[in-house]
């Protein structure tokens, strides 16, 4: 699964100086600098080279600074890495190639370059503050069969961890969860009920949520 190569890459990001974390905006892997503003480094994962993987990339351009596309190198050498061609597009693209061998190490086959201009500010304004607003790196990148942990997810969580002992304010949980007024009112996830004005309480699908959520975390 893609999700093997994440580790790997984002340690060798993190050893270039950037905060990284999986599956932001619908990125595989995104890097920050810890620059004002900060430089955008967008990493996808594939488990080979195809063209795919560089279609993917080429979107991603018009919200980043720097872009690479890592992907499992062959044993025998013949996969599209050592296609001269796929490199060369690579390199036309200022798009960067990272191999990952069995090992989880990393080599450089194609160095990434400033790419084409940005034209989409609005959205890697929103792939920023996703990052920054999140909680450490909950989700590997190159997940695809499970929720991803947004940082609205993160903060619904929050709110619906601290209703499990009985009815509260959003004022009372704003400290853990900035945004707990309009998460409890939008009850984007059907787990929360006014049980009176300005008070709220977990509904039966919350508390089944916060209950399942605290057996996953102590097995």
């Amino acid at each position: 699964m893609e999700t093997s190569l994440y580790l790997p890459v984002k340690t060798f990001l993190e050893a270039a100086g950037y905060e990284v974390k999986g599956e932001v905006g619908g990125c595989d892997l995104v890097g920050l600098s810890p620059s004002d503003p900060p430089v955008v480094v967008i990493c996808e994962l594939k488990l080979s080279f195809n063209l795919e993987l560089i279609l993917q990339a080429v979107d991603r351009a018009n919200v980043s600074d720097e872009v690479w596309i890592a992907a499992r190198v062959s044993a025998k050498g013949r996969g599209r890495e050592a296609d001269r061609r796929y490199r060369d597009l690579c390199r036309r693209l200022g798009i960067g190639m990272l191999g990952v061998s069995d090992r989880g190490e990393i080599s450089v086959i194609v160095s990434s370059v400033s790419p084409m201009p940005r034209t989409n500010p609005k959205r890697r304004t929103r792939l920023v503050r996703e990052h920054q607003k999140r909680r450490g790196d909950p989700t590997l990148g190159g997940s695809t069969r499970k929720p991803i942990m947004t940082a609205y997810r993160q903060q619904a969580m929050i709110c619906a961890e601290a209703l499990f002992a009985g009815p509260l304010r959003p004022r009372d949980i704003k400290t853990q969860a900035p945004d707990a007024g309009k998460i409890l009112l939008g009850n984007v996830y059907g787990w929360f009920e006014r049980v009176r004005p300005g008070w709220y309480q977990l509904t039966e699908l919350g508390r089944n949520v916060v209950a399942l959520r605290t057996r996953t975390e102590d097995a």
